[in-house]
């Protein structure tokens, strides 16, 4: 059901947790399957994401799309992580059931919207 690169990020998570001062945080959720996830971002004068962790509450697909986009984004810059899409998210996996394909959808968006907090909070200052 699951490939193997999925299992790997399922039992053995990357970037667990939450930064303090984030630069952005994108929480996103699926009150159908109960998945919420947050994705918490730090990024340098450069643009670059020099930091990135998440906590996802829900199925072993939530975990490792979660898991592998904080891989797919840390060291690059906002534009380029803005590019990351739920397709890249399921092909870095290695693909994912259809039924899953949703968890995907989220951990792609929560990063998007961590991108939009940050950016939201520089325009504040």
């Amino acid at each position: 059901m699951y490939t193997e690169k999925v299992m790997e990020h399922f039992t053995n998570p990357r970037n667990v947790g939450e930064i303090d001062n984030a630069d952005g945080v994108g929480e996103v959720g699926n009150m159908k399957c109960g998945d919420i996830m947050r994705i918490y971002i730090k990024v340098n004068d450069e643009n670059v994401i020099e930091d990135v962790k998440f906590r996802t509450f829900g199925c072993g697909a939530a975990i490792a799309t979660s898991s592998v986009v904080t891989e797919m984004v840390k060291g690059k810059t906002i534009d380029e992580a803005l590019e990351i899409t739920n397709k890249k998210v399921a092909e870095e996996l290695g693909g994912l059931p259809e039924n899953k394909m949703h968890c995907s959808n989220l951990a792609a968006d929560a990063l998007h919207k961590a991108i939009e907090d940050l950016k939201n909070k520089r325009s504040e200052e």
